[in-house]
């Protein structure tokens, strides 16, 4: 395949899928017609792992500024402070990217802070804490639905150079107060769109770092969208396997 025939079988990610392509056959209904339960709404954590308690978000008093001062005043930042970022606005930043409002009954999906194809919500957040005020650095995992953190790692003396090359030299990264890592569960959209479902993946990270830009102008504090790093070193450095859980998108954040 040449460079032009890559370009354009590329561009048909971006296009509503055309099922004439495709015989029919069983294979291709997605798992929830065929009667399969859906994924779980979060990965499960070990209970024995330390969990720290996040800030209610109705108890924060953050999130004051209107929408139109944050929208004007968002813009990507790389130059950041030394200064922490406390653990309420942390909790306030986590509620705005991925807060769940409700449960279904049945427990197959959640209403969050953000629109998800079918409320499949296919991301867990992870965080590199630096200087989080009451966090000991390390690498964390948001539990939406309990709004708690479980510590997945503590950081040695080598993460800052480990961190910065799995983001291919952008030492900006590393010296973030915290940076957010999203990953993708791809199977938790999969299971009800199929193949059709990594388009909704690719579109709802946007959603998800958006709202981070616009609560960190609420908070006085920065970020800045990432894709690029190297796949297999950063899925390593938050401990995910690559396949059916990998790094999608991130942004580091600090005060300005």
């Amino acid at each position: 395949m040449n460079f032009r025939e890559l370009l354009l079988n590329n561009r048909k990610f971006l296009k509503a899928h055309d099922w004439e392509e495709i015989p029919p056959s069983p294979e291709w209904e997605p798992d929830f017609r065929k009667g399969v339960a859906p994924p779980l709404l979060e990965k499960t954590h070990d209970p024995e792992v330390e969990t720290v308690e996040l800030v209610k978000i109705d108890e924060t008093g953050l999130g004051t500024m209107s929408v139109r001062d944050a929208i004007g005043g968002r813009m990507s930042r790389r130059n950041f402070g030394d200064e922490h970022v406390s653990l309420e606005e942390l909790s306030f930043l986590l509620w705005v990217t991925q807060g769940v409002h409700s449960v279904s009954g049945d427990r197959a999906s959640t209403r969050r802070t953000v629109p998800s194809g079918g409320s499949r919500h296919p991301f867990e957040t992870y965080l590199i804490a630096n200087r989080v005020g009451g966090l000991e650095p390390g690498v964390y995992r948001y539990l939406p639905l309990e709004h708690l953190l479980a510590r997945v790692e503590v950081l040695g003396d080598d993460a800052k150079g480990r961190l910065t090359e799995a983001v291919e030299g952008q030492a900006f990264i590393s010296r973030a107060a915290v940076v957010f890592v999203w990953t993708a569960v791809p199977y938790r959209a999969e299971w009800r769109y199929n193949i059709i479902a990594h388009k909704d993946i690719a579109i709802e990270a946007g959603h998800v770092c958006q709202n981070l830009y616009l609560a960190c102008e609420a908070v006085g504090a920065g970020t800045c969208a990432v894709t690029s790093y190297h796949q297999r070193k950063m899925d390593e450095f938050i401990g995910v396997d690559g396949d059916e859980e990998f790094t999608v998108y991130l942004a580091p954040v600090g005060k300005v």
